[in-house]
C-alpha cells in the first residue's frame, strides 16, 4: 500500500441508521411512560432541554448522543424524501 494515497471512508449511512435507531428507542420509551412522544421530542429539539426526554431505558442519555441540528437535518431530509448519498 502506497503511503502517499489517501483512503476515504464514508460513515454517513451508518450515522443516519444510528440516529434513526436512537430516535425509535426514545420514541418507544416515551410511549411506554405515557408521554406524547412527538411533542416531547419536538420540545427537546427546539429547546435543548433534556428533561423533555424520559430517563426510562436510558433514553435521555441516548438522545444526547445526537447533535440536535443534525437530527433536525435528518428529519427534514426524511420528510421531504431527499437522498443526498453521493
Amino acid at each position: 500500500m502506497d503511503s502517499q494515497n489517501t483512503i476515504f471512508f464514508k460513515v454517513e449511512k451508518e450515522k443516519k441508521s444510528n440516529s434513526k435507531q436512537i430516535l425509535r428507542q426514545v420514541y418507544e420509551a416515551l410511549v411506554e411512560k405515557g408521554y406524547d412522544p412527538i411533542n416531547q421530542i419536538v420540545g427537546y429539539i427546539l429547546s435543548g432541554d433534556p428533561t423533555y426526554i424520559t430517563s426510562h431505558k436510558d433514553s435521555r442519555s441516548l438522545i444526547r448522543q445526537l447533535e440536535r441540528d443534525e437530527l433536525l437535518e435528518e428529519l427534514v431530509k426524511e420528510y421531504i424524501g431527499v437522498n443526498d448519498e453521493k
